[in-house]
């Protein structure tokens, strides 16, 4: 199944890790190449094991370490055209490029990925699903607000990692910021909120949910105690009050863990084996159903809304 660990995240340095067997993933590499290497061998990844690198947005909290990262290391990075148009400027190194467009589908060595575009003050700014073995991963980075295709993306995932940046209150009553800045924070195409997150969570949260992770949490406006209750308050009221509630930290990486819990994909694993045995004693000749339901699929311009 699929597994994940967050390296770092915060405004100084954000770095995922998404594995399945031999396949390792690096979302972003906002952390230095000094730090991505220590932090993956903490971890008990070799850095020279990584399959691919792949770029939610060109901000330099999630490509600051690219460059140096990848002189001793040819690998491809995935990021959209328009964002690799930025990022490319400032690595010298030799990578391969590999461009897609936001709301594109692509796999890495067996591993689903689907791309969609999220609100930011970026270029092209993208989240993740990631679908493999019969567990899946949502990977939101830097957002202004929750839009109908984010929910939709994400809805009935098991593990959910994404920023959880600001308390309200607290950022309003910050003296360290000016009030454009503020603004810029929390305006559409800033970052989420710990109710906005909560809100996003509601939405998207199935029986089957089995870890939350927050991220890019605010060190002056924001503290992990206060954003894990209102995101854990959140999965209480819905049943799911026995769904842990995990921040990632900007100086030490969480570990490398399952995105499913086992019992679930074992039950997972049973229903496609009953499935496939109920298919082979089904009549050939068995009509095929006139439809099959479908979930929406939204233009790309729709992100908005």
């Amino acid at each position: 199944m699929l597994q994940l660990a967050v390296l770092g995240s915060g405004s100084s340095g954000n770095s995922a890790l998404v594995c399945h067997e031999e396949t390792r993933i690096l979302v972003d590499a906002g952390l230095s190449a000094r730090q991505l290497c220590s932090r993956l061998a903490e971890i008990g990844i070799d850095p020279d094991s990584l399959t691919a690198i792949i770029l939610t947005h060109e901000h330099g909290d999630h490509t600051r370490g690219l460059d140096v990262f990848c002189r001793q290391r040819h690998l491809p990075i995935y990021a959209t055209t328009h964002t690799s148009a930025l990022v490319r400027e400032g690595v010298k190194s030799r990578v391969t490029w590999k461009q897609f467009e936001a709301g594109s589908s692509f796999s890495i060595d067996g591993v689903e990925i689907e791309s969609f575009s999220v609100p930011h003050d970026a270029v092209d700014p993208v989240g993740f699903r990631f679908h493999c073995g019969r567990s899946s991963l949502g990977i939101l980075s830097d957002v202004g607000h929750v839009t109908r295709m984010i929910v939709d993306r994400l809805r009935g995932v098991d593990t959910i990692f994404t920023e959880s940046n600001y308390d309200d209150k607290l950022l309003q009553e910050d003296t360290k910021r000016p009030w454009a800045t503020k603004q810029r924070i929390s305006n559409r195409h800033g970052h989420l909120s710990n109710e906005q997150t909560a809100e996003l969570i509601a939405e998207i949260a199935g029986p089957d949910l089995t870890r939350v992770i927050l991220g890019h949490l605010s060190s002056d406006c924001n503290t992990p105690e206060l954003a894990a209750s209102v995101i854990s308050k959140c999965l209480g009221e819905r049943g799911l009050g026995d769904v842990p509630v995990d921040c990632a930290s900007r100086e030490a990486p969480l570990p490398l863990l399952p995105v499913v819990r086992e019992a679930i994909y074992r039950a997972r694993h049973d229903e496609e084996i009953s499935a496939k045995s109920a298919r082979v004693c089904e009549p050939s000749g068995a009509a095929a159903p006139a439809f099959a339901p479908s979930s929406p699929q939204w233009n790309q311009t729709e992100w908005s809304f």
